[in-house]
């Protein structure tokens, strides 16, 4: 059975906005990240914003999932940020160093801002 998991994209003046809700677990982590990079498309210059403020778990496949984006991005000449982790999900990414290679803020408003 597959634990529930909702992802929002948006587009805020370029940059993509991927919002997730619920869960990130073994049980979806593929699927949602053929999903992502298959908006993502080329990475090439992308901005790229995660905003967390609505997982309430997430496992070390997803964690594996969101530092390779990372790379492919940074690796492109773009630009991503994490925003809006609850404290339970920052204590997390903190534990494995996530927030020490990948910009983190408290906002996605505060990503935005940095993305300039």
């Amino acid at each position: 059975m597959q634990t529930l998991i909702e992802v929002n994209k948006k587009d805020v003046n370029g940059v993509l906005v991927f919002e997730f809700t619920w869960e990130l677990d073994e049980t979806n982590a593929d699927k949602t990240f053929k999903t992502i990079y298959d908006e993502i498309g080329d990475f090439t210059s992308k901005s790229i914003v995660f905003n967390l403020s609505g997982l309430k778990y997430i496992n070390s496949k997803s964690i594996g999932y969101i530092a390779d984006v990372f790379s492919n991005i940074e690796d492109s000449s773009g630009k991503m940020y994490i925003s809006n982790c609850s404290e339970w999900v920052k204590d997390i990414l903190e534990l494995v160093w996530i927030t020490t290679i990948i910009p983190t803020v408290d906002s996605e408003e505060q990503a935005l801002e940095a993305i300039k």
